[in-house]
Order: C-alpha cells, then structure tokens, then sequence
C-alpha cells in the first residue's frame, strides 16, 4: 500500500490544572477515539505556524504554541479514508482559560468531532476508551508534567 506523507502538527493543550483537551472523533465507519487538536500542514506552511492555524481553527484559542516538544511517525488511515505516513511534531500550549470555539470547523470536522474533555491524568491512565496517541499520558510526563 502506498502512503502519502503527512507533516502534521498536534497540540497537547493543557490547561491550569495540567488537564489535557482531548477531542471525541466519531468516523462514519470504525470505532470512536480521542485525539489532540492539530493536523496537517497547508502548502508551504511550517509546523510552528500550522500548530497556530490549528488551535485557532479547533478551538478557538489565540496563542502561541512555543516550540516543538516532540516528534512521532506514525502509520495510520485518515477519516477521508487516505492511507499516510505522518510526521508528527507536538507543541505544548497551556491555558487559563477552557472556553472553546467550533467557528473554525471545517466541515468534516463538524461532521467528526462530535465531543471534547479536559482529561487529567488519573482519567487518561484508567480510561478503557481508544486514545491517541497511546502512549499520551509518557509523552505528557516528558514534556510537561515530568
């Protein structure tokens, strides 16, 4: 099978009491999972600035996301149905603020994102529900929570 490369840029959002913003994606097809904002890069655009262009879009939040806290390659089939191997670079943004904004929603992301939650670390640990990446609550503990 051939894979399309996807540079993408994730967002580990956290908020006053290290709680992380998760969001519920309900395919048409397949099992629900939650997952951190973020997501490809446009043409020409770098990672720093579609971690921005991300967080604004998903959630409403003006900020900036500071560097780069973590990179993952990961295999996987898009919602769209699209099989690609994904560079991912995470960014860690930390609120005060919990109010979210769906303005920016494209319109499969209406479709899909249908729910989020603040997680803290207990929930992430005991939760039994599909999360990615799997690995969440190591990757918080290296650059956040450590």
């Amino acid at each position: 099978m051939t894979r399309r490369l996807r540079p993408a840029a994730r967002l580990l959002v956290l908020d006053g009491e290290d709680r992380l913003l998760l969001f519920r994606f309900t395919p048409a097809a397949g099992a629900h999972f939650w997952a951190t904002p973020g997501g490809a890069l446009d043409p020409g655009e770098s990672y720093e600035q579609a971690a921005r262009r991300e967080l604004f879009e998903e959630t409403g939040i003006v900020a900036d996301p500071g560097p780069e806290v973590a990179r993952r390659h990961v295999e996987f089939v898009t919602l769209e149905g699209d099989p690609v191997s994904a560079d991912e670079r995470y960014f860690l943004v930390r609120v005060e603020d919990c109010t979210l904004s769906s303005d920016g929603h494209t319109e499969l992301e209406r479709r899909v994102m249908t729910a989020h939650r603040w997680w803290n670390r207990d929930a992430l640990l005991a939760s039994t529900e599909i999360i990615y990446p799997e690995d969440i609550v190591a990757l918080l503990d290296s650059v956040a929570l450590g």
